[in-house]
């Protein structure tokens, strides 16, 4: 078994997931994580990693799939023989109108983004209970919180997320788990990176602190509610937004 904590980051080669490996890899851990479609990303990720003194592991893995997530943490638990942080990171959009939402969009996006929690959780949840303890962190969304026009199915899946956050703290607090989830605001991603500037104007002006978020910032939250100082701290959505869910 290693003698080190072992951290699984969905969604890890980009973006907040990115963001989260590179923290949590600072802070010690050895970190693996999932990506979907680029093995240049992946390779290239560990390679930077490995530069920096981090131990890390990528896995080619849909976390929509049950039996993907299953084999995932098999693997984990097989050569490090242990698990001690998850971070649900892994997600998708497929933004438009309610009017021009077709089914496979609200779908694809509820697969992703809220069975792919599911999913996780499910398989690394039976590892924790064995250890006695464990830390499950959910990356979830202002939009789940406050909605958000043209995200019928993205603002659903997030608020799901949170849901389960709570019962999970509820139903595994007594093996030693704390579920816990973010929910970022506006954030700097490779996925904002594309919108026009006009709506990044409106983004910032609605936002209290009047700035964009940086991955930075949602590391840093996940590095808490990953250490021992967020021992006493289950149930709860943290909202990383600069403020926009209260105006």
């Amino acid at each position: 078994m290693s003698e080190k904590k072992i951290a699984l980051v969905t969604g890890g080669t980009r973006g907040i997931g990115k963001g989260i490996v590179e923290r949590l890899g600072a802070d010690g851990y050895t970190v693996c994580f999932s990506y979907v479609s680029s093995d240049e990303k992946a390779k290239k990720l560990v390679e930077e990693l490995k530069e920096k003194g981090i131990e890390s592991k990528a896995y080619k893995c849909d976390v929509a799939s049950f039996g993907d997530t299953e084999k995932m943490v098999g693997d984990i638990v097989e050569n490090y023989g242990r698990l001690d942080v998850l971070v649900n990171n892994a997600g998708i959009t497929r933004d438009t109108l309610l009017s021009r939402m077709s089914e496979e969009d609200f779908d694809v996006v509820i697969a992703a983004n809220l069975k792919g929690v599911f999913n996780c959780t499910k398989h690394a949840a039976k590892v924790m209970a064995k250890q006695n303890g464990g830390r499950i962190i959910s990356i979830a969304s202002v939009a789940g919180l406050i909605g958000n026009i043209g995200q019928v199915n993205y603002s659903a899946s997030k608020a799901g997320v949170m849901g389960m956050t709570r019962t999970l703290a509820a139903e595994l607090g007594r093996y030693g788990i704390t579920a816990n989830a973010i929910a970022p605001g506006f954030t700097k991603t490779d996925m904002t990176d594309v919108v026009s500037d006009k709506i990044k104007e409106k983004m910032i002006a609605s936002t209290p602190l009047r700035t964009m978020g940086e991955p930075a910032d949602i590391a840093n939250a996940v590095s808490f509610f990953a250490d021992d100082r967020s021992r006493f701290i289950t149930g709860q959505v943290l909202s990383v937004d600069g403020g926009l869910s209260i105006v």
